[in-house]
């Protein structure tokens, strides 16, 4: 149970995983403490942690999962990529981005989560030249959010030269973001 609180503080896991393994092993420790009650020389303890997967189906079960990803060059309402399980809801994303877009002092670089819906989680990386939305199926993790983070970093050092000098033609660019895809999230 330490371990776990410590995954989440590490930023490794999210919310509903944290929930999810707690509860399960909150429900082992009991079983363990009721057997060991009944009986201090049983092994049958050893039966209830022994049973394989059912922590790992939880991780991927409550694991957020990227349905898409959308980048922009800011200020341009046009997307130069967008990819995903799910089209992009523009107006969503002009009414989060809009706004950041126009701050007189808006920082060069910068990460922000929000939460959209009931369920759905949307996470902004801004760099000096664009900008990187990833819509996530529920909370993610914080090492989820740090990897946009870096992934939008890696996009606009790889496209330094292009985008500085204003010319941007997509399909000569590289998208660090499309891993995300790849990797299901």
């Amino acid at each position: 149970m330490e371990a776990i609180a410590d995954e989440f503080a590490a930023g490794k896991i999210n919310r509903a995983q944290f929930y999810a393994l707690y509860r399960r092993y909150s429900e082992q420790r009991a079983i363990i403490e009721r057997l060991v009650e009944r009986n201090p020389q049983t092994d049958a303890w050893k039966q209830v942690i022994g049973a394989p997967g059912q922590t790992g189906f939880l991780r991927m079960h409550f694991a957020a999962q990227a349905l898409y990803f959308v980048v922009f060059r800011n200020n341009d309402r046009h997307p130069l990529l967008s990819d995903g399980r799910e089209h992009p809801d523009l107006s969503l994303l002009d009414s989060v981005l809009l706004p950041i877009w126009r701050m007189a002092s808006r920082p060069k670089q910068g990460l922000g989560r929000k939460q959209i819906g009931e369920q759905k989680w949307l996470i902004l990386a801004i760099g000096e030249y664009g900008s990187t939305v990833v819509v996530w199926s529920t909370e993610p993790s914080l090492s989820q959010s740090r990897l946009v983070r870096d992934l939008h970093a890696d996009f606009e050092r790889a496209n330094q030269a292009a985008l500085a000098r204003g010319l941007i033609t997509p399909d000569k660019l590289v998208f660090p973001q499309r891993a995300l895809m790849d990797r299901g999230g």
